[in-house]
């Protein structure tokens, strides 16, 4: 029975592009009680690993978190798979406004504590007890609402490249630092405001209304499917668009565009710029923001220091690696003092 990948990421890449067939990009989380983590995340892995899936996700007592790559030809097949999961029935996908074959070159299924690390003792609030729901038109309306306070729940990285008109985006690197921020900031609008949440897909929000509702907040609503929802109904019934720039995304994409606008810079010049790399200096990995002209002259990475150790020879870097605790900063702070323009 095999429950890990035989193939490498480069191994994969090749097979993808020969194969020549379109992957479709899909996301998706569910809240429910899991009694095995382990033995459901063995079964999901078995079977979609036989339909060529390839992902991220994440299996808890709570519920599952997925970000993954299917075939295109294989769509119906693993949605009659999910639908078999009396939890996962008619679950609502998230599908990517921009498709990109290699957004993922492994399937992982991880078995976690949390399917979002909230940093939250569930036990001390109604995690059930959540905000309201609303979809892209119904939005539109609130955030225009001069009575609604709109907050951003994802990271400042996220929120550098893309966020709403007048959206609240506070400076922080984890989700659990934006709770206690916003909540401070709101403290004397908690019955007289509407309090207005999105993020990427929807699942950063189902914990946080339900915690602002704990917390004394009365007029709390969510953004039904986050971003990526919101593009796609906007789209669809041709609504006014109200979100600017990139929409951030975790996988190798960085990021889907969703309007035209560009309102970042490249943290080495300065000049507008919203491309998410990763230092090329296998040691380093830092998630920054990189202008083609920066990428070219710094080799693709992120200081001086990381572009010399990136010319040395593969061995010689790998012996100074060696011994060395891992920094792989891959989608978490993305935060340097060698960064002379990040904001």
């Amino acid at each position: 029975m095999q429950l890990y990948n035989t193939l490498s990421a480069k191994e994969r890449e090749k097979l993808i592009e020969e194969a020549g067939k379109d992957r479709l990009t899909i996301s998706f989380y569910q809240y429910a009680h899991i009694g095995n983590p382990k033995i459901f995340r063995n079964h999901l892995f078995i079977h979609w690993n036989e339909l060529d899936v390839l992902g991220r996700i994440y299996v808890a007592n709570e519920g599952i978190n997925a970000q993954l790559s299917v075939p295109a030809e294989n769509f119906e097949a693993f949605k009659k798979h999910l639908d078999s999961i009396s939890f996962l029935e008619n679950v609502r996908l998230n599908i990517a406004i921009e498709q990109d074959n290699k957004s993922f070159l492994k399937l992982k299924v991880k078995v976690r504590h949390k399917i979002v690390a909230d940093g939250l003792n569930d036990d001390t609030f109604d995690v059930t007890n959540k905000g309201i729901h609303v979809g892209a038109e119904k939005f539109n309306e609130l955030i225009e609402d001069p009575e609604t306070v709109l907050v951003d729940m994802r990271n400042h990285y996220e929120s550098e490249i893309g966020h709403f008109k007048n959206a609240v985006t506070p400076d922080v690197d984890t989700f659990r630092d934006s709770l206690d921020i916003i909540e401070n900031n709101l403290a004397e609008h908690k019955e007289d405001k509407k309090l207005v949440m999105y993020c990427t897909g929807g699942i950063r929000c189902e914990k946080a209304s339900a915690y602002y509702k704990h917390k004394g907040f009365k007029n709390v609503y969510q953004l039904e499917g986050g971003i990526i929802e919101y593009a796609r109904q906007v789209k669809d019934r041709n609504l006014e668009n109200k979100f600017l720039g990139k929409n951030f995304v975790f996988d190798h994409r960085r990021g889907e565009r969703i309007s035209e606008d560009v309102i970042s810079n490249c943290h080495q010049c300065g000049k507008p710029c919203d491309t998410h790399v990763n230092c090329a200096n296998e040691a380093c990995h830092l998630l920054f923001i990189q202008c083609k002209e920066c990428a070219e002259a710094m080799d693709d990475c992120c200081s001086l220091e990381c572009k010399e150790t990136h010319a040395l020879p593969y061995e010689e870097q790998k012996s100074l690696r060696k011994g060395k605790k891992a920094s792989n900063k891959i989608f978490k702070k993305g935060r340097s003092e060698v960064l002379k323009y990040k904001k």
